[in-house]
């Protein structure tokens, strides 16, 4: 089984600002759908969304295959939150358990997304919603995570929810900046991508943000609002190719 925790933003690591910023629309945006609701992250990483979204919901369930990520969730929350170690492509619920279904930036590690639809649709009420969050591969800064099996355009996101979800909307969030000083970065990123120059883990990728990104702060255990300012997510089509945004949302509806 692979290691995950060496290519997740764990707690405590040193971050760009934008990395803040970006989890905090992840979240922000799924708070938007938790509501009162019985809610169900998988793939919850260090676990830095599942406070904010347990102020939201009735009742928040986090589920990792990842050991140690498990473990660093535990020591920050103790009791607060329900934690299960399992499969994102074999859940161990019943079936109609939770309204909302969460995945963020890992459905490019499942061997079988297809899986994974299957069983977000089993599990999920009758008006059940399923959140998914990835970078975009038509980014064109995109530098593909190890341990990924695949990633996904906008229109193949949206036919993947569309096996099992009646309604699907597709979102675009951080958006390229036009400023001269990222035009730079994003050569030298591009280059640094090619030759295969950049590392691979999280803590090794930390050195050269220093360097083009600037002063990094330690990402907290836990995301909370006022932080940084929400920037939401806008709706895109899409059948068209999109490069404009670094991240892809996808909202799939059941009814």
């Amino acid at each position: 089984m692979s290691d995950f925790s060496t290519v997740t933003e764990i707690t405590g690591y040193n971050v760009t600002q934008e990395q803040i910023e970006r989890m905090y629309t992840r979240y922000h945006f799924a708070g938007l759908f938790c509501k009162g609701k019985n809610v169900l992250e998988v793939a919850c990483g260090s676990g830095q969304g599942l406070g904010y979204l347990d102020k939201k919901a009735k009742k928040v369930i986090g589920v990792d295959i990842d050991k140690k990520l498990l473990e660093t969730i535990q020591r920050h929350y103790k009791d607060r939150i329900q934690l299960l170690r399992a499969n994102a492509q074999q859940l161990p619920f019943k079936d109609k358990s939770f309204d909302v279904v969460i995945l963020y930036e890992a459905i490019y590690y499942l061997s079988c997304p297809e899986r994974f639809i299957e069983e977000s649709a089993r599990i999920l009420t009758d008006k059940g919603i399923l959140l998914i969050c990835t970078v975009n591969k038509e980014w064109h800064d995109f530098n593909p995570s190890p341990y990924s099996t695949k990633y996904f355009s906008a229109k193949e996101l949206y036919f993947l929810l569309k096996q099992r979800f009646i309604n699907v909307e597709i979102y675009g969030a951080s958006p390229i900046s036009d400023a001269v000083k990222d035009k730079i970065i994003s050569i030298i990123k591009r280059f640094a991508v090619k030759f295969h120059l950049i590392p691979e883990t999280m803590k090794g990728k930390e050195f050269f943000k220093r360097i083009f990104c600037g002063k990094l702060v330690p990402l907290p255990p836990e995301i909370k609002d006022g932080t940084v300012e929400y920037i939401p997510p806008v709706p895109i089509s899409y059948d068209l190719p999109i490069y404009q945004y670094k991240v892809l949302f996808a909202v799939g509806k059941l009814s």
